[in-house]
């Protein structure tokens, strides 16, 4: 007797079912409605395309030249660990101290390569490369550096979503 068909299928079934528990986990309760009262809101699940209008959003912070507006894109509690300076940010004033005076030489950001993980509807993380374009705001003259970033963001109360960890590093050879 032939027992592979028996081993495929129960192989199929097995794989089917971590699935369908992986996707009800991931759903988060979206399969169990009738546990949930009808008065409450399912969040949506985050897309990809949207973690990545994250940065967009911090990107045209940056381009405002207003610290207190990128400031406001990040957590009561975040922490920064700027690409420019070696001073840990851990509070507002330490992030907007930072904004202020990277702000000065007019950076604009540039997303080379992204990598989205969202850990659950309320938290996500984006990594990857980005390059910046300062103009010194002395010469006029422009440079470019490139750097390896971390953003991690995480949902609030009202639905936006705010920086709760971010760090950037210069790449290491050039």
């Amino acid at each position: 007797m032939n027992r592979r068909p028996a081993r495929r299928r129960t192989a199929v079934a097995t794989a089917t079912a971590v699935l369908a528990a992986g996707t009800f986990a991931l759903g988060a309760g979206v399969a169990g409605a009738d546990s949930e009262s009808k008065s409450e809101k399912r969040a949506e699940p985050v897309a990809r395309t949207q973690v990545l209008g994250l940065f967009d959003r911090w990107n045209a912070a940056l381009r405002t030249g207003d610290p207190e507006k990128v400031a406001d894109l990040y957590a009561k509690d975040a922490v920064l660990l700027p690409t420019v300076s070696n001073q840990v940010r851990t509070d507002r004033a330490g992030i907007l101290d930072y904004f202020e005076q990277f702000l000065r030489n007019k950076p604009v950001g540039t997303k080379i390569e992204s990598v989205v993980n969202v850990l659950d509807r309320d938290t996500v993380i984006d990594t990857g490369v980005y390059e910046f374009t300062f103009t010194d705001h002395a010469t006029g003259e422009k440079s470019t550096v490139k750097a390896r970033y971390t953003y991690a963001y995480e949902k609030q109360p009202d639905g936006t979503w705010l920086i709760v960890n971010h760090h950037s590093s210069k790449m290491p050879q050039g």
